[in-house]
């Protein structure tokens, strides 16, 4: 499906389009669809966020792309409820249509947030609220660990871990509660590439799952490996929502292919 010409602020809702054909579905979707109608968010009297409109689906990745500046890392933190925006709406429904409030939403960031704890303390703790018995928590926590390589260390004090580590930690222990999305905000920025192999097994782990996935990135290569939808912003606006495939094959917008070109738009 080709992909109209962005102008400086598209009009209306872009649609979300279906998941390619070749890309396996997860087997349960856990999200229901998620939309922004026009939503803005006005910080410190500047306008970071300008009246988005879009659909995010119950299942796959969706990777959201731009330059620096552009409010990626914002348009997750209102989908993960942490800021509120200063107009519009953002609302989760389900198979009925009826407003659902967004939960169950895990969100990880570059710089990994731990406890002053061990490894193992650090999985455990999120599982508080399940009230599970000692072995089947041990159980649910070192499965956990192996998945994302960190067994051995399971005793170790989180705060000595590498980088790669603790990031694949903290993304773990977001897993380990099965939430129905995970948001990722450039979690393998600084990884090096074993930590980064590792992180991507983890995410189509979740995807396969029904975990929604949402994921901020600026490594082109590793949005064409994990992406089964792209966001692209520029200037707090969405200009592009497409199948990933056909994103990279025709972006759709003067910003985007700039933005993939490593060149800076005219003007």
């Amino acid at each position: 499906m080709p992909v109209s010409p962005c102008c400086a602020r598209p009009p209306g809702r872009i649609p979300m389009l279906e998941r390619s054909k070749d890309q396996p579905a997860p087997r349960i979707a856990r999200c229901a669809p998620i939309r922004f109608s026009n939503v803005s968010l006005k910080l410190g009297g500047k306008m970071l966020i300008r009246d988005i409109s879009c659909d995010l689906g119950p299942a796959g990745k969706t990777v959201i792309l731009g330059p620096n500046g552009a409010g990626k890392s914002l348009f997750l933190r209102l989908l993960a409820g942490l800021i509120k925006p200063s107009a519009g709406t953002i609302e989760s429904r389900d198979e009925k249509h009826r407003q659902k409030k967004l939960n169950c939403h895990a969100l990880v960031f570059q710089n990994p947030v731990l406890l002053r704890r061990s490894v193992f303390d650090n999985m455990a703790f999120v599982l508080g609220p399940l009230r599970l018995g000692r072995k089947a928590r041990r159980d649910k926590v070192m499965q956990a660990l192996r998945h994302a390589r960190l067994d051995s260390r399971a005793a170790m004090p989180a705060r000595r871990l590498s980088g790669g580590e603790q990031q694949r930690l903290a993304l773990a222990r977001a897993l380990i509660v099965n939430p129905s999305a995970v948001l990722l905000d450039e979690p393998t920025a600084s990884l090096d590439p074993a930590s980064n192999f590792v992180v991507e097994d983890m995410i189509d782990e979740a995807d396969r799952k029904g975990v929604k996935v949402v994921f901020v990135t600026h490594d082109i290569k590793q949005a064409k490996r994990v992406a089964d939808d792209i966001i692209f912003i520029h200037q707090g606006r969405i200009m592009v929502q497409n199948d990933a495939a056909a994103f990279f094959d025709e972006p759709g917008c003067i910003e985007a292919q700039c933005y993939l070109d490593g060149r800076l738009p005219p003007g």
